[in-house]
């Protein structure tokens, strides 16, 4: 801009052409001021968005089993951006604990049951589990421009199995370290993840997958307790994109049970495996109200 401004005044170098150089100078300022508070405004987006698709996961049937399964999925879409509770990409969270460096939200996890494997034959059948708790978030790092993101997670989950009675089976820890990358600021583009981190579990909750009581012992399935403790490690890497009629995304997770305090159970059969999964989702509606978006 200020190149702009010597060129004009280089033209009108005469004292007739005085008020023109003053308009020129005056012309860009006003553009300077005009422009740069506009790029400083955060997007706008709808208060709420939603959306419905359909999906496929490929994953074993618990942690440390040979047997795996590919179950279709539906996939919810649904974003909401109010002033004290959102929900988008990273899951739901409220905004009483969010400051610059620390954010409290909230964890979910869920397994399916395992019937008819041949690890546990003669042994009662998995039932699926769901598994709710906090997640508080530190954010370490974050760049200039908002595109990458470096956050400690620490999600603390208690386990209920899904049945008429529900049973408590115990907590699970999963502390990670997770950086984001977009390609843009802002909603649009790819967005890609990845997170990296150890897993532990109480005693309650090896229990139910890993142990086996004496009555189910069997030839090459010996009786046995699982401790509860470290629980292997996790990788995981997901990619991401909202388009303006539809969103898609995939993740793949590898986990090792490598020195797990449960790895001598029978029941473990593979230490090391991945798991992934894909999903579309094609907007249905959204909010005519527009908010200030983070995102």
């Amino acid at each position: 801009m200020r190149a702009a401004v010597r060129r004009v005044s280089a033209c009108y170098r005469s004292p007739r052409a005085h008020g023109l150089r003053r308009a020129a100078r005056t012309a860009a300022l006003f553009g300077l001021t005009v422009l740069a508070p506009a790029a400083a405004l955060p997007d706008q987006e709808p208060l709420w968005e939603f959306g419905l698709g359909a999906g496929a996961l490929a994953f074993n049937d618990y942690r440390g089993a040979d047997t795996a399964h590919v179950y279709p999925v539906p996939v919810p879409y649904f974003v909401y951006r109010g002033k004290f509770l959102e929900s988008d990409r990273e899951g739901l969270r409220g905004k009483l604990l969010k400051q610059d460096w620390i954010e409290l939200s909230l964890s979910v996890n869920a397994t399916t049951p395992v019937r008819s494997n041949s690890a546990r034959s003669g042994m009662p059948d998995l039932r699926s589990t769901l598994e709710i708790g906090p997640l508080l978030s530190g954010h370490l790092w974050r760049s200039a421009d908002r595109r990458r993101k470096l956050d400690l997670r620490l999600p603390a989950r208690a386990a209920f199995t899904v049945e008429g009675s529900p049973r408590g089976i115990g907590w699970f820890y999963a502390p990670h370290l997770n950086l984001d990358v977009a390609q843009y600021a802002g909603p649009g583009g790819w967005k890609l993840g990845l997170l990296m981190g150890p897993l532990f579990a109480e005693r309650r909750y090896d229990d139910y997958f890993y142990s086996v009581a004496p009555q189910y012992a069997a030839p090459g399935r010996p009786a046995y307790a699982a401790p509860g403790g470290y629980a292997g490690t996790q990788m995981l890497a997901s990619l991401s994109r909202r388009y303006p009629s539809y969103w898609v995304g995939l993740y793949l997770r590898h986990d090792t049970l490598a020195g797990a305090s449960f790895e001598a159970s029978p029941l473990v059969k593979r230490d090391s495996y991945w798991s992934g999964g894909f999903g579309v989702a094609w907007m249905i509606a959204s909010s005519g109200r527009q908010v200030e978006s983070s995102e």
